[in-house]
């Protein structure tokens, strides 16, 4: 008998358990991330802490609309060429992210819908996430990713956020505040000055790293104004987002739309 809790981790079930899940309700939840820099206050985890708070979130919110949600153990490692230049960065080359990810969906059990939470912004990573949806969908396995740098779900975000400059600033400080405080060196954190730089604008002008694109300590945005408050707001926005792009891919629509 599998345990009666609202959300599954396919890495705490036994095959038995897995097998027994209601395949017509499944909703597999793939949390992506990256190892890199964020500053000198947040960890190198920060994105794989937002995906997985995402994750969790949406989880949620499907176990109460009838799903079943099956939350994966995470992918942590991806394309950051952005961070390659700091300590601790760990790089992966866009088609070795983009063929594991298909790999992972061709491997799961038969289920519903594949969802991606996903809060790691790097070009290349993004690029390497749609391609193995392409595949994916190709091979008749249903994927619903919402990517974050465009509508609709991006105007649902923070000021900041779409501002562009929001890499280790507020909106990522305010949630890795609210999910896993013990990781933020505050006293680091409420000294640094904002840095308004935009990375979108400097993605859109051809920039390919941090440096380049005006944040030489690996941050942009205004860190030292992030509160738990708002990161525990943002959370729940994350976890609608992805509940409605589950309904919007199993529905038969775009969840883009």
């Amino acid at each position: 008998m599998v345990p009666a809790v609202r959300a599954f981790r396919l890495s705490d079930l036994t095959w038995t358990e897995v097998d027994s899940l209601d395949r017509d309700r499944l909703v597999a939840i793939l949390p992506t991330g990256a190892t890199e820099a964020h500053g000198p206050h947040l960890p190198l985890l920060t994105d794989g802490i937002i995906s997985g708070a995402m994750a969790e979130g949406g989880a949620a919110h499907l176990h109460a609309s009838g799903w079943t949600p099956l939350v994966l153990p995470a992918l942590d490692y991806s394309a950051a060429p952005f961070a390659a230049g700091f300590s601790g960065t760990i790089s992966v080359r866009p088609e070795v992210v983009s063929q594991l990810i298909v790999d992972i969906g061709k491997s799961l059990p038969p289920c519903r819908c594949l969802a991606i939470a996903n809060a790691h912004l790097d070009p290349a990573h993004l690029g390497a996430l749609h391609a193995a949806v392409e595949e994916l969908e190709q091979a008749g396995v249903a994927v619903a990713f919402p990517d974050l740098t465009r509508k609709p779900w991006a105007s649902r975000l923070t000021d900041e956020f779409k501002s562009g400059a929001c890499h280790a600033g507020r909106f990522e400080g305010s949630i890795v505040l609210a999910a896993r405080p013990d990781l933020v060196r505050q006293d680091v954190r409420t000294a640094l000055e904002p840095n308004p730089a935009s990375l979108s604008d400097a993605i859109r002008a051809g920039k390919r790293t941090f440096e380049e694109a005006g944040g030489p300590d690996a941050y942009f945005g205004w860190p030292a104004e992030a509160t738990s408050e708002e990161g525990h707001a943002t959370i729940e926005t994350l976890g609608r987002i992805l509940e409605e792009s589950v309904e919007a891919r199993v529905a038969g629509g775009s969840e883009d739309e």
